[in-house]
């Protein structure tokens, strides 16, 4: 989004919108949190994650996702990433297999 003298303008969301957004491009759950605790899905105040319009490679990591496309949009805020079951992965963990947990019946 544009200001009127051409500057970009960050539009800020709720968490709960950025949650939500991450899971339908990458096919998984996350939960935001700040120091350590989980921010209220009511939250309004972080940037919009609209930069990917496609799910990041199946055999990237959880960590490398983290350091490619979180951390670097939201600096400051640690995210944990859910499996299925909504246990949280752990950093080795292939996005591929995060995504297959979710199809498992």
């Amino acid at each position: 989004m544009l200001g009127e003298k051409g500057d970009q303008i960050m539009v800020m969301a709720k968490v709960k919108k950025v949650e939500n957004r991450i899971r339908e491009t990458e096919g998984f759950n996350v939960v935001i949190k700040w120091g350590g605790k989980d921010v209220r899905s009511d939250f309004k105040g972080i940037p919009q994650y609209n930069d990917y319009k496609r799910m990041a490679k199946k055999n990237m990591t959880v960590m490398e996702w983290k350091k490619r496309r979180f951390y670097p949009k939201y600096p400051g805020y640690d995210v944990d990433i859910l499996d299925g079951n909504d246990s949280v992965c752990q950093g080795n963990t292939k996005l591929e297999s995060v995504r297959d947990s979710y199809s498992e019946e």
